[in-house]
């Protein structure tokens, strides 16, 4: 199986090395693949890090947003389909760790043997809460923004900036806030739950929950922080993933 180059949902800022393993990270939601550069830098060149541009942002602002996660789960794993030539490991936040196991569950059932998933900063997706910030105006986005201190302050007050990212937020939005998990098989690959322990979106008994969608090994690890806790904590996080996949990064 030969990788896919050019592809419109894939960003690899840090090109490894033809061996090795590969993890993709996918982004939370409004976000966009630049968010992991931090991590793929730190992962590199031992790994080989895809980061996911989803549709609606950056490069892609012209195309419209997908707003429901089973499509874009399709979409997604049809793609990482022809980048398992190397083995995966999944990584998403927020949003990003529904989609991330919608496509796990996908690509698993094509029989790709996945090394793990990491489900960072999201309640298991058996654990159904009622949120409806997709209808708010864009002042009620904008807010919600505000709580979870995820974009810049400066950058929120830029109308020019706004006019850009509100539809990729509110999209997706919509997509996370009407996503209904359907019962099937639980994955084959390990869980590792990530979550802040004053995130107001995910309890920790929520996080917790993840474990009820694997049959291999399952571990939760809490950090302090909210809901964009990661971003205080990226070492601990690079360490967490080289130690999963057994692998030595520059400067360890």
């Amino acid at each position: 199986m030969t990788a896919a180059i050019g592809s419109a949902w894939v960003r690899r800022f840090h090109p490894a090395p033809e061996t090795g393993d590969r993890v993709v990270c996918f982004p939370h939601a409004g976000g966009s693949a630049t968010y992991y550069f931090p991590f793929s830098a730190a992962l590199s060149p031992a790994t080989d890090v895809l980061a996911v541009q989803y549709p609606g942002r950056q490069d892609r602002l012209q195309e419209p947003c997908i707003t429901d996660i089973s499509t874009l789960a399709d979409e997604l794993a049809d793609e990482l389909a022809r980048w398992a030539d190397r083995p995966l490991t999944l990584f998403g936040h927020s949003m990003g760790a529904t989609v991330a196991f919608e496509v796990a569950r996908r690509l698993e059932a094509r029989g790709v043997i996945l090394r793990g998933l990491f489900a960072s900063g999201r309640r298991a997706p058996s654990r159904q809460r009622e949120e409806h910030v997709h209808l708010r105006d864009d002042q009620g986005l904008v807010e919600e923004l505000r709580r979870l201190s995820g974009t810049d302050s400066e950058l929120l007050a830029d109308e020019a900036v706004l006019t850009m990212v509100l539809p990729a937020m509110r999209g997706d939005y919509r997509a996370i806030e009407t996503y209904r998990y359907r019962p099937g098989p639980p994955l084959n690959c390990p869980i590792l739950a990530l979550t802040g322990d004053s995130d107001p979106l995910v309890e920790v008994a929520e996080a917790r929950s993840w474990a009820q969608h694997t049959v291999a090994p399952f571990r939760l690890r809490v950090f302090p922080g909210g809901h964009f806790y990661l971003s205080d904590h990226t070492e601990s996080i690079v360490r967490e993933i080289t130690d999963h996949l057994g692998v030595t990064t520059p400067g360890r």
